[in-house]
């Protein structure tokens, strides 16, 4: 088992500076590339498919790029790899340190099974829906680290599409759902989204009623994530810690124990009428 244990957590901020610290470095090289080719930010936004607004972010750190951008910066700078050989690192600085560990296998699921209580699960949520409940966070998050996290969370949501896809299985209680984080018109767009994504073929959302008298998921939100080496995980996470059990037994019985709350949920047909409903509503 991987655990952020409160001790560990206590180093969370150093680790989240260090990341920054990451990003900082990474945009110093991408000016001082960009510079001893002679090109103006406008010129290198043009040929990245950014605004000069935008390259002016990364190399002050402010904003991370995506791998993709990353290689053609790479490539429009003639660096031969000094910025693609950063790709990795930046990429895991996106990410809160306790995240990191679960970033990774998202990209590596063949099989994801989430129970989410609270909050939506990120793979979930609107832009809009991120940005309210990341603006909630206290202490206060820096607006910086909101942008941040904002396109990370947008980033993770590519598992979503393509044709090698995982497969998906989200069970919402009802009390997320009606939580009207942002305002009501930030939830009518997050509704709206649910019954979109409900729609994908790789995708089953199924909602748990709050007056559901059975319910095995009264520990709390999980997640269970098979990789594609058969090896199975299971994150939690709670006030800004996580535990990734890797157990046999523990993931076993933690697949077992979604595959009871599944059952008691409604089906994905009538969790879909159910989500019609409740947007019909506001």
């Amino acid at each position: 088992m991987t655990e952020v244990t409160d001790e560990e957590n206590s180093a969370g901020q150093a680790a989240d500076a260090s990341g920054r610290g990451v990003v900082a470095a990474f945009g110093q090289t991408m000016k001082t590339l960009r510079v001893r080719a002679g090109l103006e930010r406008e010129e290198l936004g043009r040929r990245i498919g950014y605004s000069a607004s935008t390259v002016a972010s990364f190399e002050q750190g402010r904003r991370i790029p995506s791998p993709r951008t990353i290689d053609k910066a790479d490539e429009a700078l003639g660096a031969e790899g000094l910025l693609t050989v950063w790709k990795e690192q930046v990429e895991r600085a996106q990410y809160p340190v306790f995240f990191q560990g679960m970033a990774k296998l998202e990209k590596e699921a063949v099989e994801l099974l989430a129970y989410d209580t609270h909050v939506l699960n990120g793979l979930l949520q609107t832009e809009e829906y991120m940005r309210a409940v990341l603006d909630l966070r206290r202490p206060v998050l820096d607006q910086e680290i909101i942008e941040q996290r904002v396109t990370a969370r947008l980033a993770r949501q590519d598992i979503l599409h393509g044709g090698s896809a995982p497969l998906l299985s989200f069970v919402l209680e009802e009390a997320a759902l009606r939580h009207p984080w942002g305002g009501e018109a930030v939830h009518r767009g997050q509704l709206e989204q649910l019954l979109l994504i409900g729609e994908r073929r790789n995708v089953e959302i199924q909602v748990m009623p709050t007056d559901r008298r059975y319910n095995a998921g009264v520990d709390g939100a999980f997640t269970v994530i098979t990789r594609k080496d058969g090896m199975r995980f299971v994150y939690v996470e709670a006030q800004g810690t996580s535990v990734l059990q890797t157990e046999p037994e523990q993931t076993t019985l933690a697949a077992a124990r979604y595959g009871i709350i599944r059952s008691q949920a409604l089906p994905s047909g009538e969790s879909l009428d159910f989500l019609e409903r409740l947007l019909g509503s506001l």
